[in-house]
């Protein structure tokens, strides 16, 4: 996949989705309606200066972030079908964290199943509300999320020179409200590609054991106030320049639109932050 000194760009991958043949295409604004072009201020989440339990909108859907207790959604939107980038280790192109003996968990910073490694950085929440959309909204009771993304250095474990870790990956069963939440650090910006986070929707955490029985791919838009604070802290200096020469609407994922791929945040980069995101899922048995 990649050399020891090189670092991941999913414009290496195939697109698999409207939104990425969009950008290969050069169809900016052409997305779909529920989508809008975007840029860095306007889709920037504001935060606030500690992380909390607190009630947000995103795409007229209400949720809570993490530590509160129940999520109420009033509309939803299906989640757009995103690339899951050259470096999924689902299985689908070579590693497979989903078939190791530990995957499922809350953690994710740590290696597991033998591997070696923890990842260093800003403390980060990442939670998920799924709900399904052919049933009023409501929460998809028993789906899970397997959600990965690269480290501190821009790296994604299990490819490259992080072939000896598979830390910042894992997989989690929802609870009832249709909520669930990973512990994890703050990726980095690397070289090509707006600072990210992947995530795949199963039917089950028993389905979760093969990228075919996905139910959806997509990813995170992480807003630019966040990635500024978080990048003028240690550990994070190339991604300072990184991110001068990237935008929303240059990125070959979110160039379309993020209006629902742009979760809500809280928190800072002395306590850490916690995003929520509404993922809405269609088909869901």
């Amino acid at each position: 996949m990649t050399d020891d000194n090189a670092k991941p760009t999913d414009l290496l991958t195939k697109p698999v989705s409207r939104r990425g043949a969009l950008a290969l295409l050069g169809g900016l604004g052409l997305a779909a309606a529920g989508c809008s072009g975007g840029n860095d201020s306007s889709n920037a989440t504001a935060t606030t200066t500690g992380a909390s339990s607190t009630t947000s909108t995103t795409s007229g859907a209400t949720t809570t972030t993490a530590g509160s207790t129940a999520a109420t959604i009033t509309d939803c939107t299906i989640i757009p079908e995103e690339t899951g980038g050259p470096f999924p280790g689902d299985g689908s192109n070579g590693p497979d964290a989903l078939g190791e003996s530990g995957v499922v968990r809350k953690d994710i910073t740590t290696s597991f199943d033998g591997k070696t490694g923890t990842a260093e950085g800003v403390p980060y929440t990442i939670q998920f509300t799924v709900v399904n959309v052919d049933n009023g909204c409501k929460p998809l009771t028993g789906a899970a999320v397997y959600a990965w993304h690269c480290d501190r250095d821009g790296n994604y474990s299990m490819y490259g020179s992080a072939t000896e870790a598979n830390y910042l990956r894992g997989v989690q069963e929802v609870d009832a409200n249709g909520v669930v939440s990973f512990t994890s650090i703050f990726p980095a910006c690397y070289s090509g590609r707006w600072p990210h986070v992947h995530f795949e929707v199963y039917p089950s955490v028993s389905d979760a054991t093969n990228a075919t029985n996905k139910l959806a791919t997509s990813q995170i838009a992480l807003p630019k106030d966040a990635c500024e604070s978080v990048y003028a802290t240690s550990g994070y200096e190339q991604s300072v320049s990184n991110l001068s020469r990237v935008s929303l609407s240059s990125d070959m994922v979110f160039s379309d639109g993020v209006v629902n791929e742009t979760p809500s945040m809280t928190g800072n980069a002395s306590s850490g932050y916690v995003s929520s995101l509404v993922v809405g899922v269609s088909g869901a048995v």
